[in-house]
């Protein structure tokens, strides 16, 4: 068995696309996955389950959202060692002063990652972007709300991503340590 982090995009934010972590978890539960838990109530999961392809687990999870409680949203699943390679590497030298301004964004493949670079041309100094091999990062000194780069991330450009603040990346990885 190995340790794994589900990424849902866009759930419990607003009015739409509600997705309870009890159903979220009993979901993962009756999927087959062990040791599971979330974090925060905006779509986070870590498990463990079989080494399998992430993407597999992806789609499963995926599947079981629309069939189980008719929410459609996207769902990215990483393992330990790829949520550790996305800390890892990290262009941010030192760790920001404030990590609620960093935002990390996850994809299933390099691909879609790749699609991510249009937003370079949003930034405003002294923000940062970055696509890296394993995850984008974006540091918004002045705060994500206030930037183009981060409504684009957050938005339609970054469809194929979901992002999380560096601070619940960070609680993330200790979740999924917790279970290698």
């Amino acid at each position: 068995m190995a340790a794994f982090v589900a990424l849902l995009r866009g759930v419990n934010v607003g009015k739409g696309k509600r997705v309870p972590m009890a159903d979220l978890r009993a979901l993962l539960v009756d999927l087959g996955f062990g040791d599971v838990a979330t974090l925060l109530n905006s779509g986070n999961a870590v498990f463990t389950g079989p080494t399998t392809s992430a993407i597999r687990h992806a789609a499963a999870i995926a599947t079981g959202l629309t069939t189980r409680l008719g929410i459609d949203v996207p769902v990215i699943v990483k393992s330990a060692t790829a949520l550790e390679a996305i800390v890892a590497g990290t262009p941010l030298a030192d760790p920001p002063a404030d990590p609620s301004r960093v935002l990390v964004a996850f994809t299933q493949d390099t691909k879609a990652l790749d699609g991510l670079t249009p937003v370079a041309s949003l930034v405003t100094p002294p923000e940062r972007f970055v696509v890296g091999a394993h995850a984008a990062y974006l540091h918004c000194p002045n705060g994500i709300l206030q930037s183009k780069a981060g409504e684009a991330l957050l938005g339609k450009a970054g469809r194929a991503a979901t992002t999380r603040n560096w601070a619940t990346t960070l609680k993330l990885l200790a979740l999924v340590r917790e279970r290698c």
